[in-house]
């Protein structure tokens, strides 16, 4: 904060005031103060033409305020216990005059003259809208805690005070204000402010005069007073386009329709003095219509004009409205502007004037612009914190022209939320997919395993097969040796039976239950099922299920017959035999197996 030595009212001020965008200008530059229009300050602030008051508004309303103000300031001080001082400051090209501000700078005092409708706010604890702009500002340029705003008379006993506080929500809106009204004084063009219109002054129209002697003659100004009206209507402008225009025609109507009257006043005059007249009657008929259509297509054109004019107004608030947007979009890059409302027809509602409905559009035009640059400003700020969030997730943000629209907080939360996400979803897919490789690598190793499984099974199955046919072949020999060794027995013990003198001969153990004892090579082999008990039971054992048990070693039904085993039915084309025969059969297959050995071995010898 900057402090000036400056004398209210001084040369200086007023040059300081008009380069400085002052508190007590706020309301003002917001459009919001019922004293001076918005295009009023632009005018001031371009033009460097200070407000001017009339002597009496200086003295019992300017100077009276000071003078009540001074006598306020002791009241305000025992209020907060403080000396204040008055103070001219500012911030860059922020200002405020301030009616009085502590040494501590943490207090400023602000006052106002009596008012019953304000002192009535205040006292229901409301400031109205249009004193909180100066308020917020002096907080703005002195960094005050709070503001104390009076209305008083100076006296105790009108004395009334609300404390005003910062206010984030305001304070952004002044100085969003303020950007745009001095990006509008930049580029302001003069307009000539006119005081309200009041119709030119015409020579109006002679007064008629038709008078009629006694022998009906007739005297009258009807040629006159038809060049005139003729000269007048000719001189009309029937194409208004500004206040000054508007208020001339709306006079001309009046002095039409004041023409109207005078003609018929003067016909019925005349009439009533004479029976017939029929010229003066014809003449004053035509310059009565004359007078009639003139004010009546007057009157359609000054209204047309107006509607005209306030449709021009509007669509030019429109085309500055869209203009202002298309700038902002270019700022940015892309079109990522929202529709901002604007309502130029309502603020042009119950206007008047071509100025009034100038000001009124212009001061909505300057809301709209300050509303769309704080939102292109929070897009911008949005769209540097997008880029350097995103990196390389720019993928994620299709619907950039929405989310940029957010609040800042709330844009940061949502992308570092989608990034997070996304990544999330990334491992998850990473994840799956190394688990479906590791189960497909499960599978494959399974199946390797199996094979090899397969494959040592089948080397396994190989190498017992192998090893069984050597133990075949074994104990094959080994049998066979034993056979050879029994028949060599045998043989010797016929070869010794045989002989002229008995010798005792010792028996020949033979290793197996049915060669106890040694016998002489018979001459046949006795079946052994000629001896077996017979039996009357069902047969149930069929040949299949004998070769089955007996496997390797294949029988047939004869072989089984000439073992002394007949078939003891059959059940279609299976052979049929008692499951009590088993036992026997094979004890049987071993004898003559045995048998047979023996006979080949006495043979061989």
């Amino acid at each position: 904060m900057q402090i000036h030595d400056l004398a209210q009212g001084s040369p200086e001020w007023q040059q300081y005031r008009l380069e400085k965008f002052g508190a007590s200008e706020a309301a003002a530059m917001l459009g919001i103060s019922p004293l001076v229009k918005r295009n009023e300050l632009l005018h001031m602030k371009a033009t460097g033409t200070a407000q001017e008051f009339s002597d009496w508004v200086q003295k019992y309303i300017l100077d009276y305020g000071h003078e009540v103000e001074a006598l306020a300031r002791p009241l305000a001080e025992e209020l907060i216990r403080t000396e204040l001082y008055p103070v001219t400051c500012s911030d860059g090209r922020l200002s405020a005059s301030c009616d009085g501000l502590t040494m501590a700078e943490d207090v400023a005092f602000e006052h106002k003259q009596w008012n019953q409708a304000l002192a009535a706010s205040i006292y229901d604890g409301v400031l109205p809208d249009e004193y909180m702009p100066q308020c917020q500002q002096i907080m703005m340029v002195t960094g005050a805690d709070k503001v104390v705003f009076v209305c008083s008379d100076g006296t105790p006993a009108s004395f009334v005070h609300i404390d005003v506080l910062p206010d984030p929500a305001w304070q952004e809106r002044i100085r969003a204000g303020w950007i745009q009204f001095e990006a509008d004084l930049a580029t302001y063009q003069h307009v000539e402010v006119l005081p309200p219109p009041v119709a030119a002054a015409v020579q109006d129209l002679p007064a008629l005069s038709i008078r009629v002697d006694g022998q009906l003659t007739l005297s009258h100004n009807l040629l006159l007073f038809g060049d005139k009206l003729q000269s007048f209507i000719k001189d009309i402008d029937t194409n208004p386009s500004d206040d000054q225009a508007f208020a001339d025609a709306e006079q001309a109507i009046k002095v039409m329709e004041r023409a109207e009257n005078a003609l018929g006043a003067a016909e019925a005059s005349a009439l009533g003095q004479i029976s017939t007249v029929d010229d003066m009657v014809r003449n004053v008929a035509s310059l009565k219509e004359l007078a009639r259509k003139t004010r009546l297509m007057l009157e359609k054109t000054v209204k047309a004009r107006k509607e005209t004019i306030r449709v021009e107004i509007q669509q030019a608030g429109k085309d500055r409205a869209a203009a202002h947007i298309a700038a902002l979009n270019t700022r940015l890059g892309k079109p990522y502007m929202p529709a901002i409302a604007f309502d130029f027809a309502g603020v042009m509602k119950g206007k008047k004037t071509v100025t009034s409905l100038r000001d009124a559009v212009d001061t909505e035009l300057a809301r709209f612009k300050i509303e769309a640059n704080a939102v292109a400003d929070r897009i911008q700020i949005n769209l540097g914190t997008l880029r350097e969030l995103a990196g390389g997730h720019a993928f994620l943000f299709a619907d950039t022209s929405s989310i940029v629209l957010k609040a800042a907080d709330d844009l940061t939360s949502l992308v570092k939320m989608r990034i997070a996400e996304h990544q999330a979803e990334e491992v998850a897919k990473a994840e799956a997919l190394r688990a479906r490789i590791a189960e497909e690598e499960r599978i494959k190793a399974e199946a390797a395993a199996a094979e090899r499984m397969r494959q040592e099974q089948a080397k396994a199955a190989r190498v017992a097969e192998e090893t069984a046919s050597i133990e075949r072949a074994r104990v094959a020999a080994d049998t066979k040796r034993q056979l050879e060794e029994q028949a060599a027995n045998i043989a010797a013990a016929n070869k010794a039976a045989a002989a002229p003198s008995p010798v005792p001969v010792a028996a020949t153990q033979v290793d197996d239950p049915d060669f106890q004892e040694v016998q002489p090579a018979p001459a046949q082999v006795t079946p052994i099922a000629a001896t077996r008990p017979g039996t009357d039971a069902t047969p149930t054992l069929r040949l299949g299920q004998i070769n089955e048990r007996l496997s390797p070693i294949a029988v047939t039904a004869d072989g089984l017959a000439r073992l002394g085993f007949a078939a003891a039915g059959r059940d279609r084309a299976a052979v049929m035999y008692h499951e009590s025969d088993f036992p026997e059969i094979c004890r049987a297959l071993v004898v003559h197996v045995r048998a047979v050995q023996a006979a080949q071995a006495v043979q061989a010898a």
